[in-house]
């Protein structure tokens, strides 16, 4: 019986682990500035997310600590980073699924604001109009005196699922194309032709999806390692539309 336990078994308090992370450290705003790692110590809690020991971090030891978040819910994805060499949701990744020695990095990929801070919202910016991600609605549905057409249910299921996507740069970070190619849409932009694909409402063809994705930036770079589908934090099915577009090209052009 390990000490921990015995105090449990005598009615005793538990004794908390002490986490030791190693953050990288970098303001490429500073010219002086260098990258380097910066270690911290501190006591795990009961139900600590990574979020709250950074933000226990910041309040406490290092105020100049830079990283983002807003929802802590994993709804915004903007606490994204590279935990222990894997992307992760800050704020929905507990301690005690970790080791005591915890490494922290920016996500790759993305302009880098400083230590953990990333600016996913241009990526993500660029690419949405790039595909240009939203309903072009049919000419008779622009008309707003009509009532809008009723979905299938189970239509209406598969379109929600794939809406799901919070934008957090995950699956980019973990994509090998997107390390070689500037232009690659990633998952998150196939994910999103995927989704205006199955949406009856959209008055674009399969030519007008063909030229967004049907090359070496979209469906035909990927190299199918599959990073984007594990690292998903809602575990979307990323490989499997991945799949369905290239299917569907291959049919379009042959």
């Amino acid at each position: 019986m390990s000490d921990d336990q015995k105090n449990t078994a005598s009615g005793g308090q538990t004794r908390q682990r002490m986490l030791t992370f190693h953050i990288l450290r970098y303001n490429p705003q500073d010219p002086d500035s260098k990258p380097r790692m910066q270690s911290y110590q501190l006591e795990e809690a009961e139900g600590m997310t990574l979020f709250l020991a950074l933000s226990e971090i910041r309040e406490h030891q290092d105020p100049t600590l830079q990283y983002d978040f807003v929802c802590r819910a994993g709804i915004c994805g903007s606490c994204s980073m590279l935990i222990n060499g894997r992307p992760g949701l800050a704020c929905r990744t507990l301690t005690k699924e970790l080791g005591t020695d915890i490494t922290l990095a920016p996500l790759p990929v993305f302009e880098h604001i400083g230590d953990l801070s990333v600016n996913t919202g241009k990526w993500m910016r660029g690419m949405s109009e790039r595909l240009e991600t939203w309903v072009h609605a049919k000419e008779e549905e622009v008309n707003l005196s009509k009532a809008e057409t009723r979905m299938d249910p189970e239509l209406a299921d598969k379109i929600y699922e794939l809406d799901r996507c919070v934008e957090c740069g995950s699956c980019v970070a973990a994509c090998g194309t997107a390390q070689m190619r500037n232009d690659f849409v990633g998952a998150v932009g196939m994910n999103k032709v995927a989704r205006f694909k199955l949406d009856p409402r959209d008055a674009r063809t399969d030519d007008d999806f063909y030229e967004l994705v049907g090359d070496d930036s979209g469906v035909f770079g990927c190299m199918s390692l599959l990073g984007c589908h594990d690292v998903c934090p809602k575990e979307l099915p990323l490989q499997t539309q991945i799949a369905f577009l290239r299917r569907k090209m291959v049919t379009i052009k042959s």
